[in-house]
């Protein structure tokens, strides 16, 4: 990525030759550009939202930013992207969306997210830190920026205009008020699940800002709830991608001998995933961790791996995330172990694994989903 400050090495992590996907995209390189050309001064506290890969942090690291992501991959991806351009590991500072944030924001510079729930969580957990002269400007491709962002920027930090679009990206200027209502933060918020859906029927499930189907259970883990694996005795469970961790809540119900891990790269979504795992008194036995998957997972020490992939990396669709979600499934599984995964039909998602384990079994299928089970040999 060409800078006004120089060339920076990017790779997105884990890193793949075959991947032909960048680690940084116009409105990143807008930014940069703009903050060179207006001479804005990075000092004080600079506060990155949102970086993608790190390609902001690295850029502008020689300032000692502070970032804050919600993933897992980003603060991974940052730190590669720092020893690959040979900057010291901590010229920036890495936070996640669940610490607390810096008490003074002199430089805010946001990358808007795909949800506009997590801007909402994440300008207001910002705003008592932004002070009348803070510089706030938020960079996004046109499609990622609406009106519905503007206002956000608006009603909690200040008058806020958009720039023209350069390569279909566009700026965002806030001039933040000096005092005034930042507004209440409904963040996390929780609802009832409906009937017909085993065990977690009627339960409670707690969403943190940014994690996937805040307000209503998604069709496709309704689905996969009402054919989960019935018989006692599981073993150790991982709910991979946990989301909220309603999933892996409904074994421990089910099943209060099991172990559950409930994993995501997201820290929004593990920290619902506890949160609604406590809120229903599960009687199991729980573990809750951020990662890349089943890294760092042992070998052969998993009996049952239940699974939901994403099939979208931000804005780009691709099937790399699913294809290590399910390598990390065979290795981590024991022999005899099973991965079970709900997709939608035309994911095709039984050719890889019958590639990867050999098998492939229809456990359940409507018009839309299919859940499928691979047993590894």
């Amino acid at each position: 990525m060409t800078t006004p400050w120089g060339d920076r090495a990017l790779a997105r992590f884990p890193e793949d030759p075959r991947d032909r996907l960048r680690a940084w995209d116009a409105s990143d390189e807008y930014l940069l550009r703009q903050l060179a050309e207006q001479d804005t001064p990075l000092s004080g506290t600079v506060v990155i939202v949102g970086d993608r890969w790190g390609a902001l942090a690295t850029a502008l690291a020689e300032r000692g930013p502070v970032q804050i992501t919600d993933s897992f991959l980003t603060q991974e991806a940052t730190r590669a992207n720092l020893a690959r351009n040979e900057v010291a590991a901590d010229s920036v500072r890495l936070l996640t969306t669940q610490d607390p944030p810096p008490e003074r924001v002199d430089v805010l510079l946001v990358r808007v997210p795909k949800s506009l729930a997590l801007l909402e969580d994440q300008l207001l957990r910002l705003a008592p830190a932004v002070h009348a002269d803070t510089v706030v400007v938020g960079t996004g491709m046109v499609k990622e920026i609406h009106t519905s962002t503007l206002k956000l920027f608006e009603r909690i930090l200040g008058p806020t205009r958009t720039s023209l679009a350069e390569k279909k990206a566009r700026l965002i200027h806030c001039t933040p008020r000096s005092s005034g209502a930042r507004g209440t933060n409904p963040w996390p918020h929780s609802y009832a699940l409906p009937d017909g859906i085993g065990v977690v029927s009627g339960r409670t499930v707690v969403n943190h800002a940014g994690v996937f189907c805040a307000e209503r259970l998604d069709i496709g883990t309704r689905f996969l709830l009402q054919h989960l694996p019935s018989s006692r005795g599981l073993g150790k469970v991982v709910d991979l991608g946990c989301g909220n961790g309603v999933v892996g809540t409904a074994v421990s119900l089910a099943d209060p001998e099991a172990e559950v891990l409930f994993v995501d790269e997201s820290f929004q979504a593990v920290a619902s995933a506890e949160a609604t795992y406590k809120a229903n008194g599960a009687p199991g036995h729980a573990e809750f961790r951020v990662g890349d998957g089943l890294v760092g997972v042992p070998a052969d020490s998993v009996d049952l791996v239940l699974n939901n992939p994403p099939f979208h990396s931000h804005q780009a669709t691709t099937d790399a995330t699913a294809w290590r979600m399910f390598s990390g499934a065979r290795r981590a599984l024991r022999p005899g172990g099973e991965l079970w995964v709900i997709g939608n039909r035309h994911l095709a998602y039984h050719v890889k694994l019958k590639r990867l384990f050999g098998n492939s079994q229809l456990v359940a299928s409507d018009a839309k989903f299919v859940v499928l089970k691979a047993v590894k040999r």
